[in-house]
């Protein structure tokens, strides 16, 4: 699976984005998320805090992967964003968190899901990537970054 596969275009991607905080933060990739993939954003953004409730999906060195199921996707699906100032995340290393990757997949999608997390937590644990990731604004340089990584390893 590769990046460019969960993400719909550079439409999916955010640059730039001041939240004031986690919940802020969830309701404006929710808010992105429904527009884009035609969602129930209420019932997002609830999936998304449930998710939260459960742990910090902040995975340290300021990266955090929200992720949730929606049963009217037919497949996984991504919003990213890199944020103009971080915020905190309730992190495992309790770093605030400035670069986030929100992954949405299908109610019935285990093996796929687990696929496209791993994916995604593969592609952001490249420092060399990151640290591009967290020097470009423009939402297209960034959509650019992020499709022309490494392609996907089959064991993923």
């Amino acid at each position: 699976m590769e990046i460019a596969d969960l993400l719909s275009g550079p439409d999916a991607v955010l640059a730039c984005v001041k939240a004031s905080g986690k919940k802020a933060l969830l309701a404006e990739l929710a808010a992105k998320a429904a527009q884009l993939y035609k969602l129930d954003e209420r019932r997002l953004f609830d999936r998304l805090l449930e998710r939260e409730r459960l742990g910090s999906t902040g995975i340290g060195g300021g990266i955090a992967i929200p992720h949730g199921r929606m049963p009217s996707l037919s497949k996984p699906v991504g919003v990213f964003a890199r944020l103009a100032h971080p915020v905190d995340f309730d992190s495992i290393d309790e770093r605030p968190v400035d670069t986030v990757f929100l992954l949405l997949a299908p109610e019935g999608a285990g093996a796929d899901h687990l696929k496209a997390l791993a994916r995604v937590s593969r592609l952001l644990r490249d420092r060399g990537l990151v640290e591009k990731l967290r020097a470009t604004e423009s939402a297209d340089a960034l959509y650019a970054l992020l499709i022309e990584t490494l392609p996907a390893q089959s064991a993923a």
